[in-house]
């Protein structure tokens, strides 16, 4: 999905359900069976079992997948990529006028479990756009109340969308079918339907459909759609949903993997081969997924296109009038030729060279870190005006980007543009080679894709900049590090939802939105305290085990113990984000300097007991000081002939993270503590001759988890600077919000 830098996360820092029905819903025409059993049951003698769905409330997997899942661990030496479940022949003529697509679909599926299939279940995404009543616009409105989001855009007469099923045949047998509601969504919702075969699929069998289909694209709300001769055509097409196996992401049967459109969730699917060809008009410029086979052919103004892709689990691709083509490629150690082409609208201009310089050095980098770009093609789609909600999507090879008439170097339109950019492009490893599942743990594709796009980022010495033209002219520049603004937007105080909860079962939109930079900030503090090149190690095996394979919450985890050997650190985080909502923050309280003056009283001394004159004892102590000044003439540190103690107290408001602790004492040297993170608080004893003037917790800042970064630091004497500096920060921010907005 688009990145944070626009989706409610970024944006407002940088510039200052379900209802209760049953399982099944109306019905369509043809008829199926009230209960979920199948017709084909009915008549037979052997007690019929239904295979299950994955529970609504399905989220962070906690034990790993077994290592046989998904068909065991690619080596490279099998003759596909992926282990490759269904295909897809799809055959869609656009109807440019009425932004239709007319489609005729051969699905074929294989069953590799060992329950014989007599039902199966299938995604009509666009039916989210159908209505006021789906799930997609039902949550939506619950949602955006408690927290800002993508996609508020409301549809208007004639420009609602759909997808209508004319008819499915196995063999010449047509089928029946009946909309369901894996997650309880409201009976008016219709984008999952189950379809009931004529003849069961038998375990390791294959099952063959035949489909015809009409998708009406909506206006862009989200994700997909038109805006005048504009059509991304995404969530198109009749989609198989997965059958999972026991020891797949946490499954302990065989189970169907299938939820409704979700306002805020993405996509599953199994992997397999896409053969697809698409008829337009002869004007219009098109991109897709994978590579052309052959030249379009061209006949009555219409041009037919011919693509093919194994090895991806997704097909969308765009149709647009008077848009214009850049080219440009890719080679690297282990991957094909790749030809990166970006399509784009005249307006935007300004944006298609630094989108395909983004998109190369995205190839480059991803690949040397996890591993080599696998795929031939690589396509990247600008928006146009108005279009602005079909920016920011990602499918196996191709992504759509954003659009801006001015791109100036090193200004934060330049780096808004390239941040969108390497994000699409990441998750074409995250969401399209390492396929997890976005609907119920979205953390594995958007929060560590964000992740690695800000260590990218950081690589590449690309910071915010947040001077305005004045400040700039001044020569006051201003600067923010990306993995700061995440932390800035992370909701890290008293989080509402773990990151690894599903993307639908959650306060609010905003709390969605976390999932993006609360994942990349637990992930930066994970990487500062097991190392940066094992925390590259851990995830180019992360990788390199679930490629093609559907990876759950826990297979990264045991790939992060495995490769760093430190399970406790792991675990920690873990537990705290991932699967709890533990927050952090701890702070220094108070310092108190004490000088370590004789005292008034009585002593043995030699075996005889003497009196220590307080009068007296004045006296000297006056005394001692004089002589110290006078041998000390310019010293202003107020250290006197005496020693210090010094107490530090610290506290623990949140959840135990290891800390260190610096403190500075008037001499100006500095000593650092370890505080190991037990107790809720503690009191570090110093003994100096001098005082300590300041301590600070993490003084290296790497602790970006903790939710107030204010009060790490104590000082006996009070410091503007930082006052100063967060003041000119947020003059830059608000200057730079009206320079944006001016180029929107």
């Amino acid at each position: 999905m688009r990145s944070s830098f626009r989706s409610g996360g970024w944006l407002p820092v940088l510039f200052v359900l379900a209802w209760p029905v049953g399982a099944l819903a109306r019905q369509t025409a043809p008829t199926a069976p009230a209960a979920d059993v199948p017709a084909a049951a009915a008549t037979s003698t052997t007690p019929y079992v239904p295979i299950p769905l994955a529970a609504p409330d399905a989220a962070a997997v906690s034990t790993p997948s077994g290592p046989n899942a998904w068909g065991g661990e690619r080596t490279g030496n099998e003759p596909t990529l992926s282990d490759r479940v269904v295909s897809y022949h799809i055959d869609a003529e656009l109807d440019a006028a009425k932004h239709a697509v007319h489609g005729k679909e051969q699905l074929q599926w294989r069953n590799r479990s060992d329950r014989e299939v007599r039902s199966i279940y299938m995604h009509l995404y666009l039916n989210a756009f159908a209505n006021e009543g789906s799930t997609f616009f039902t949550e939506r409105e619950v949602l955006t109340a408690h927290g800002s989001s993508r996609g508020n855009a409301s549809l208007k007469k004639g420009q609602w969308g759909w997808i209508d099923l004319n008819s499915v045949r196995q063999a010449d047998t047509d089928l029946k079918w009946s909309f369901v509601h894996p997650d309880h969504g409201p009976a008016t919702d219709h984008t999952v339907v189950r379809v009931d075969l004529a003849q069961p699929v038998p375990p390791g069998g294959e099952l063959t459909l035949d489909i015809d289909f009409l998708s009406q694209l909506p206006r862009v709300v989200e994700r997909t759609g038109w805006f005048g001769d504009f059509n991304l055509v995404a969530q198109w097409f009749p989609k198989i949903g997965v059958l999972e196996l026991p020891g797949e992401r946490g499954a302990t049967e065989v189970r169907w993997n299938c939820h409704e459109f979700h306002f805020d969730s993405e996509f599953y699917a199994d992997f397999g081969l896409y053969d697809v060809r698409l008829t337009v008009p002869s004007d219009y410029t098109v991109g897709a997924v994978g590579q052309l086979d052959g030249p379009p052919q061209t006949a009555d103004g219409k041009t037919t296109y011919h693509y093919v892709q194994g090895d991806v689990h997704d097909f969308a691709w765009v149709a647009a009038k008077g848009y214009r083509t850049l080219d440009g490629t890719y080679e690297g150690p282990g991957s094909p030729k790749v030809a990166v082409r970006v399509i784009y609208p005249p307006e935007y201009v300004a944006s298609a060279t630094p989108v395909l310089k983004a998109s190369i050095d995205s190839l480059g980098y991803f690949s040397k870190t996890l591993g080599a770009y696998p795929y031939k093609t690589l396509t990247a789609v600008v928006p146009p005006y108005n279009a602005g909600e079909a920016g920011g999507m990602e499918y196996p090879t191709f992504f759509t980007a954003e659009g801006y008439k001015e791109v100036e170097p090193g200004t934060l339109t330049q780096f808004a543009l390239d941040f969108v950019t390497i994000h699409e492009f990441g998750h074409g490893y995250f969401y399209g080679i390492l396929a997890s599942n976005e609907f119920e743990e979205p953390m594995l594709d958007e929060g560590l894709n964000e992740y690695w796009d800000q260590r990218m980022l950081r690589e590449r010495g690309q910071d915010i900049d947040l001077a305005s033209p004045l400040m700039k002219w001044l020569g006051i520049v201003p600067q923010m590090s990306g993995f700061t603004v995440e932390r800035l937007t992370a909701g890290l105080r008293r989080p509402p939802d773990p990151i690894g909860e599903n993307a639908w079962d959650r306060l609010s939109s905003s709390s969605y939105g976390s999932v993006y930079s609360r994942t990349a900030t637990a992930m930066h503090d994970l990487e500062e305290r097991l190392g940066r090149p094992v925390m590259e190690k851990a995830f180019r095996e992360y990788y390199k085990r679930w490629r093609y394979r559907h990876p759950s919450a826990a297979d990264l985890r045991a790939a992060l113990i495995d490769v760093s050997g430190k399970p406790e650190i792991v675990n920690q985080v873990f537990d705290q984000t991932v699967y709890g909502t533990a927050w952090v923050d701890d702070a220094v309280t108070s310092i108190d300097n004490e000088e370590m003056l004789p005292q008034a009283g009585t002593e043995v001394v030699d075996g005889k007991r003497i009196e220590v004159d307080a009068e007296a004892l004045k006296k000297n102590i006056a005394k001692a000081r004089a002589d110290w000044k006078k041998k000390h003439p310019d010293d202003a540190s107020g250290q006197g002939p005496y020693r210090w103690r010094s107490t530090v107290t610290v506290r623990r408001f949140g959840a135990p993270v290891p800390q260190t602790l610096r403190v500075t004492f008037s001499g100006g040297k500095h000593a650092d503590v370890n505080w190991d993170g037990r107790g809720r608080w503690k009191r570090f004893e110093f003994i100096g001759d001098g005082t300590v003037v300041s301590a600070e917790l993490d003084p290296q800042h790497t602790v970006y988890l903790d939710a107030d970064k204010l009060n790490d630091s104590y000082a006996t004497k009070a410091n503007g600077a930082a006052s100063r500096r967060w003041a000119a920060d947020a003059a830059a921010l608000l200057q730079n919000l009206y320079s944006l907005l001016g180029t929107l």
